[in-house]
């Protein structure tokens, strides 16, 4: 069986199979001991990295403004203005002029319009750019059960292993409860005596003394 070959990515979202074979609080510590598996030729399809409690953060980057915004649309619509004139360029003939400054101009003309437009109708909503990620509090490195031991191994140098061994709490033996019975005349204490013989009724009968003997 070859542990090599790419493993399948399942259509429909799944659970990853696996053990638990390392811990990160970051998502670069856990690519670094990937690559480090990598590099000592253990089988990667059998690793997945999992980042548990995710949550999404949106980094403000900065304020928007007309002139930001202006020149944004600007250079966006030039740069598409630039792919327009090199298409352009491919049908023109060589006596005519160049299609490349024209289609520049023009694409980031539209651009600086389009722009400033949508941000005068969204003014005052949202006066600010930002990015978001989707970041967990920490990133699990998963092997399938086969070769678990031996990522761990391998992992011992880059720290962060997590040991396989399930942890159980101690067995604390119990004692039996002493016997509080009072002890019967003549018998031994903590000791029950046996019951005499029950009569009609469910009642015992009460045990008789032999009788003296006679001269």
């Amino acid at each position: 069986m070859s542990f090599n070959r790419p493993a399948r990515i399942p259509r429909t979202p799944t659970l990853p199979q696996g053990e638990t074979v390392a811990t990160y609080g970051t998502y670069l510590e856990a690519q670094r001991a990937v690559e480090v598996l990598a590099e000592k030729q253990f089988p990667v399809p059998l690793l997945t990295i999992v980042g548990a409690d995710l949550r999404m953060v949106e980094r403000v980057t900065g304020k928007l403004s007309y002139p930001r915004v202006a020149s944004g649309g600007f250079a966006t619509g030039a740069w598409f203005g630039l792919f327009v004139g090199l298409v352009l360029s491919l049908f023109a003939s060589g006596d005519g002029p160049n299609p490349f400054l024209p289609s520049i101009v023009i694409g980031g003309a539209f651009g600086l319009l389009f722009s400033v437009l949508m941000y005068a109708f969204t003014r005052g909503r949202r006066d600010f750019t930002s990015q978001s990620q989707i970041v967990a509090s920490s990133y699990a490195v998963l092997c399938a059960s086969e070769k678990a031991h031996q990522a761990r191994h391998l992992l011992q140098e880059v720290g962060g292993v997590a040991s396989g061994w399930p942890t159980t709490p101690p067995v604390v033996p119990t004692q039996p409860a002493p016997d509080l019975r009072p002890a019967p005349e003549g018998g031994v204490p903590g000791q029950g005596g046996a019951p005499g013989p029950e009569a009609p009724g469910g009642h015992e009968t009460p045990t008789q003394p032999p009788a003296p003997p006679q001269s």
